[in-house]
């Protein structure tokens, strides 16, 4: 089993990893700077910085996952805070898997990604900050960084949790619709495509959607 640490693992995207993992028998630590509401057996929770715990936290971990988002007093410090966990996972050969936006996506191949187009201004800023994490991943991170950028479907969050249905499917930069227009995906079932990635890694260095 695989030790995998959860940025921000009380919120809702960590909260969805933490509990998948840590029902396959991984060991699970999760850092937020609040406790979680309703806690997993077994996950070891640790609250405070993330700066001031990552040195010890990549080190020990194989598989870092950062789900934090720019929003309230996060935002703005996303990218800088990333490229210093990019870093400390270079150097101690531990995976990072960031999980982004949809808005990073595509609509089509040789369309302009959504975060480039006409986004409500509510999430520009946001939408925005994120892509800025992939395109420094994609450009500039170290060779040796093997990292993937995750992408959830279009009306993936909090406010539409859906039920788990076991199953996903994976794509490239462009966005995942199903026969009907929809780009969805269940925080359950995010979360399974994120560990079953973490078990048996199938992207690298890549970014990819993950929708119905």
């Amino acid at each position: 089993m695989s030790t995998i640490a959860v940025i921000g693992g009380t919120g809702y995207t960590g909260t969805n990893i933490v509990r998948e993992a840590a029902g396959r028998g991984h060991q699970v630590i999760s850092l937020s700077r609040s406790a979680p509401s309703e806690p997993v057996e077994g996950v070891r929770y640790e609250h405070g910085e993330v700066l001031e715990h990552a040195p010890a936290l990549v080190e020990t971990a194989d598989a870092v996952v950062a789900t934090l988002s720019p929003r309230g007093d996060t935002a703005g410090t996303i990218p800088a805070l990333y490229g210093r966990l990019a870093e400390l996972a270079a150097e101690y050969g531990t995976r990072l898997i960031v999980i982004g936006g949809f808005s990073s996506l595509r609509p089509s191949p040789d369309s302009p990604r959504f975060v480039e187009g006409d986004i409500p201004e509510q999430f520009a800023a946001e939408a925005a900050e994120m892509d800025a994490v992939r395109q420094w991943l994609q450009d500039e991170a170290p060779e040796q960084l093997d990292w993937l950028f995750v992408s959830p479907a279009g009306s993936y969050g909090s406010f539409n949790p859906g039920e788990a249905r076991g199953t996903y499917r994976i794509g490239g930069e462009i966005a995942l619709f199903d026969d009907d227009g929809e780009s969805a995906i269940s925080g359950a079932d995010f979360a399974l495509a994120v560990v079953d990635e973490i078990d048996d890694p199938q992207h690298r260095r890549a970014h990819i959607g993950v929708a119905y």
